[in-house]
């Protein structure tokens, strides 16, 4: 009937409606046509947009934690705070509390004791430093033959100050 045409590309073959038969669009027809196809373009962009949106928070609503953990997570944090006011209780109705005075004293004796270890430690120091200037050997050979442990072997450190 003359309604669909061909066209051959090497060995492919395209059929297509025939556009001559078609009748002819005026000049204000096709500014229509151009302006309806930009307010459906808009159209799309703005429903990408809100599905885009919708999506994002979807995501987020999945990512949330469910009404039903929540409540597990609320349960268990009451119990965690009953036993803390538990413990509180228990230790504010403790008898043997440490005086202020009690508390000076122990302080004063740790000053006292770590002032007597640094200068022990300093004497010591001094005197294995003196004995090393005439040893040939190293400072480490030394140590092993005279049988002598540092507090840096042992990971000793001078406590803190109270």
């Amino acid at each position: 009937q003359g309604r669909v045409r061909e066209k051959a590309y090497g060995k492919q073959k395209i059929y297509f409606a025939d556009q001559e038969q078609l009748p002819a669009a005026s000049d204000a027809e096709l500014r229509g046509l151009d302006g309806e196809i930009a307010a459906r373009s808009a159209q799309l962009q703005a429903l990408q947009q809100s599905c885009r949106h919708m999506e994002a928070e979807l995501k987020d609503l999945n990512s949330s934690i469910t009404t039903p953990e929540m409540a597990k997570e609320i349960e268990v944090l009451r119990k965690d705070c009953a036993s803390y006011t538990e413990k509180l209780e228990r230790i504010k109705s403790a008898t043997n509390h440490v005086t202020p005075e009690e508390k000076e004293k122990v302080c004063r004796e740790q000053q006292l004791y770590r002032r007597e270890w640094r200068r022990r430690k300093r004497m010591a120091t001094e005197l294995l430093d003196a004995i090393l200037e005439g040893y040939p050997k190293s400072k480490k050979q030394f140590f092993e033959e005279v049988g002598i442990e540092t507090d840096e072997e042992h990971g000793v450190v001078l406590p803190a100050p109270l």
